[in-house]
């Protein structure tokens, strides 16, 4: 999850370049780099600290570019971190994304003697735009040029040493946002090194470039034509970007779940009513009415969350609601009317394959949704309507705050839905109140956290983790098992815990805990059933249970309990 700072004005831009590329750690990273004009290039294998113990005194200039990368062509080496150049050195720039067709690129500009020095594929870049300036007037036409050659995905920040104080920032399916100040300008591939600095964001769509110089940024498509775009003022803060007392963003992020729920329905529930107030679906609300049939797409968390949609949906609201992973349902031939709402979940409103299903289904008649937590966003801008999660900034790789409060979103669409249709002012009074208890629930459940630490202590030697719920808690399984996997790096799976039998039962052993969800619901009974299965075959058992449940204490290992 490569990372991009940029920066132009009258500050100290190496020492701005190095604190955002420190707020950038959070993506994950190999490699760091950083380019400023007049003063050159220093590049260091690992954290961002062995960079920053290289830069000597004096190391500054009018502007800069700089970059976290996560190896996916070549090895994590210093020549293939980023910044990267033409093979003369007069062009400097960092990329996020692939150029698929490099090797063609590679081969052409080869023949005509540029040398390659590095393996990865954004190297053709800054070669492929020295060749363009052979032609083209300016650097601007140079750069919309090159880009007209390259097939695949890039986030780019690009420096020219005949223009010192110009970046120009290229997107294509990676993303890029500005950050709009005083007599200074940024650009980086998401907020959270920029909120220190400015409130007021620009997210760049797909095929288009920015030029920025410290007092101005003008916008264009790849023809050349001029679009206009006024910033967006987000309200996260700086201390929401920063750990605090913490000692992991996640930890942080996990901490911060009953003010996520809180500001998610925040004036947005009626309890008395038993309705949600929605603003932003107000517009789309008749259409809404007719709508026979619902899909949901979004990628890894955002796609289990919808799966709890799918059921809260079809229960209270009587929809038909189908949901697919994004990067699927893009290339499938989805059989969609104008009858069909199409919703897309995504915290950062810039997931690729989430937004390629968004256009899919607009070019196909649907009625297009979102829920998404950064405003602005390129999904935010292009579905018909939607709902901001108000999550405040997600710094942790792993999703926590956002898939609570892409939750609390789906249970108040639901309601709204419902409401709508058939759904009782009873039955959406409970709902509401039920709503309305969950962070007070969610701060006592987070008092637990020095005896879960306990338990994941003496589960640590393990290896291998199945995680299983049934209805509403399939897809809490799915989630568990992303989660360890994501944080842990250890061999996780989630099932319905109904196709045990099927295949899961077979790898049960002692060596191979199971963290089963079995709370007092209507699928109580048979999850009790499920783990004397796995008792039988001497696995381990973390239950998640409810408040008072002795009968699941009785044939668990250990128990976490959690409020009714």
């Amino acid at each position: 999850m490569c990372g991009i700072i940029a920066y132009t004005g009258k500050r100290n831009t190496t020492d701005l370049l190095i604190d955002g590329l420190r707020a950038l750690e959070y993506r994950g990273y190999d490699s760091a780099g950083i380019f400023v004009a007049g003063a050159g290039v220093i590049k260091a294998v690992g954290p961002v600290e062995n960079l920053a113990k290289k830069i000597p005194a004096g190391f500054s200039g009018p502007a800069g570019i700089a970059h976290t990368r996560w190896a996916t062509h070549g090895t994590p080496t210093e020549i293939n971190a980023h910044p990267h150049s033409d093979d003369k050195q007069h062009v400097w720039f960092v990329h996020n994304g692939i150029i698929e067709n490099y090797r063609e690129l590679k081969s052409e500009l080869e023949k005509l003697g540029h040398v390659f020095v590095s393996d990865t594929d954004s190297e053709v870049v800054g070669n492929l735009i020295v060749e363009k300036m052979k032609t083209e007037t300016t650097f601007e036409a140079a750069v919309m040029s090159a880009l007209k050659d390259m097939r695949g995905t890039y986030g780019l920040a690009i420096m020219h040493d005949g223009e010192p104080g110009k970046i120009i920032a290229a997107r294509m399916g990676s993303p890029l946002v500005l950050g709009i100040g005083e007599d200074e300008n940024f650009i980086a591939s998401d907020p959270t090194p920029l909120l220190r600095h400015t409130k007021n964001l620009i997210y760049l769509n797909d095929g288009e470039i920015a030029i920025v110089t410290p007092g101005k940024y003008d916008i264009f498509s790849l023809d050349n034509r001029r679009i206009e775009r006024t910033p967006d003022a987000v309200t996260w803060t700086v201390g929401a970007a920063e750990k605090g007392d913490h000692d992991h963003y996640m930890m942080k992020e996990i901490m911060e779940a009953p003010e996520v729920v809180r500001n998610t329905l925040r004036g947005r529930l009626l309890v008395e009513e038993g309705m949600a107030k929605l603003g932003g679906l107000e517009d789309v609300k008749d259409k809404l009415r007719d709508i026979k049939r619902i899909i949901i797409v979004g990628c890894g968390t955002a796609y289990y969350a919808g799966l709890v949609g799918e059921y809260m949906i079809e229960e209270f609201a009587g929809i038909p609601v189908e949901v697919e992973v994004a990067s699927e349902f893009r290339y499938r031939n989805p059989v969609i009317d104008e009858h069909t709402a199409l919703l897309a979940i995504s915290q950062s409103g810039e997931t690729l394959d989430t937004l390629e299903a968004i256009r899919e289904a607009k070019r196909k008649g649907a009625l297009t949704l979102g829920i998404v937590n950064a405003v602005g966003s390129t999904i935010a801008r292009e579905t018909d309507a939607g709902v901001y999660n108000h999550a405040g900034p997600e710094i942790a790789v792993a999703s926590t705050k956002a898939f609570i409060s892409q939750l609390s979103i789906l249970a108040l669409f639901t309601l709204f839905l419902g409401r709508e249709r058939t759904l009782s002012q009873t039955v959406g009074r409970d709902i509401a109140e039920a709503l309305m208890s969950l962070p007070e629930k969610l701060e006592e459940l987070l008092k637990q956290s020095g005896d879960i630490k306990t338990l994941a202590e003496k589960y640590i030697s393990f290896r291998d983790y199945l995680y299983i719920g049934r209805k509403y808690n399939f897809p809490t399984a799915l989630e568990g098992a992303i989660k360890l996997k994501e944080i842990s790096y250890v061999h996780a799976e989630g099932y319905g815990a109904g196709e045990m039998k099927h295949g899961p039962l077979a790898m049960i052993d002692q060596n191979f805990p199971t963290i089963a969800i079995c709370l007092d619901d209507s699928m109580h009974e048979k999850m009790v059933s499920n783990i004397q299965e796995i008792r039988a075959r001497k696995g381990p058992v973390i239950a998640i249970a409810t408040e008072g449940d002795t009968r699941v204490a009785g044939v668990s290992d250990d128990v976490i309990y959690i409020p009714r």
